[in-house]
């Protein structure tokens, strides 16, 4: 059995690769600072969902505070570090880009830091697609060019890849950083697309649409994404690895699913497009599929079920989730 130290516990992902590593038989030091970025009846649900399972210890603590992230770390050791715990999302990263570059390269710097000096050699970095920006050819590989972001979340991450290649270089780090495309499922972010999507059609309010629709997006299961994270912990040197699809699908499209789930119609309310998003992602997986024996196993249609009858389970208090931006 293994011992692995996982920030963002509360989170959409981070829940979820918490879950399947306790399936799997091992110790999860969980930590969150169950911050406001969106509703915290969400984190809540899915940490009652942990709370109580053998081999589970949750924290709350911030990565950006060292002597808070040093004390819930605590003095054993641990098999490796999952950086899970990050200001997410690209339209959010522009209201507040100090928060985003706190986050994710300050808190990412911290990880690094008590890893160098308490001996931990593998540490797991979830970064992004949006990260290929506008002006690579898809589907995007990870030898792709990432210096021209579109939004400040972008930027961020970036800069977290780019500090973490240099702790491998300089004291022999063991790092793997997964690009994430379009994560969804159950419980899942409410400023994303099928949460959205999912509570506007079902409660009959406009379905706020940015651009003409045709915006296409690589959408992946959470609980393949988990596989797929819990898999990069193997030892890899430094690698930068896709998880994706390789599906992508155009926004109405999606929309068109979901009211065939629902069986109601959507009113669309058009809005011009968000400065920020790319036009399309798509992935290319075959270094996930040759290094990590990965493949995403759920379809579109599976998963959009999963999350409806979460959402119509959990109606009563998501029902009033805000969605807005």
């Amino acid at each position: 059995m293994a011992r692995y130290l996982l920030t963002g516990a509360a989170g959409f992902i981070g829940a979820s690769i918490a879950r399947l590593l306790l399936d799997q038989g091992h110790a999860v030091v969980g930590l969150d600072n169950l911050n406001d970025a969106y509703d915290p009846r969400l984190k809540e649900w899915r940490l009652e969902r942990l709370r109580g399972r053998s081999g589970f210890d949750f924290h709350v603590a911030d990565i950006t505070d060292r002597e808070g992230l040093a004390r819930a770390w605590g003095s054993g050791a641990y098999d490796g570090v999952l950086n899970l715990a990050a200001r997410a999302g690209v339209r959010p990263s522009m209201r507040q880009p100090d928060l985003y570059l706190q986050t994710n390269l300050l808190g990412t710097l911290r990880l690094l830091e008590l890893c160098r000096e308490r001996g931990v050699q593998k540490l797991v970095l979830a970064s992004t697609s949006s990260l290929y920006g506008a002006h690579n050819p898809r589907p995007f590989r990870e030898d792709a060019d990432i210096t021209r972001p579109l939004s400040p979340y972008a930027a961020s991450k970036g800069a977290a890849e780019l500090l973490c290649h240099t702790y491998h270089h300089l004291f022999g780090l063991d790092i793997s950083v997964l690009r994430y495309f379009t994560v969804y499922g159950p419980a899942g972010r409410p400023d994303m697309s099928i949460f959205r999507f999912i509570q506007w059609v079902a409660e009959e309010r406009p379905v706020v649409l940015y651009g003409d629709g045709k915006q296409e997006r690589d959408f992946t299961f959470v609980e393949d994404v988990a596989q797929g994270t819990v898999a990069a912990l193997k030892p890899l040197g430094f690698e930068v690895i896709n998880l994706g699809s390789d599906r992508p699908v155009g926004l109405l499209a999606l929309l068109q699913q979901i009211e065939l789930v629902l069986g109601k119609t959507a009113r669309i309310d058009r809005r011009d497009p968000a400065p920020g998003d790319v036009q399309a992602t798509w992935a290319d997986i075959s270094k996930a599929r040759r290094l990590l024996d990965w493949l995403p196993g759920t379809p579109l249609e599976q998963g959009l079920q999963a999350c409806v009858e979460w959402y119509l389970a959990e109606r009563s208090w998501a029902g009033d989730v805000r969605t807005q931006d």
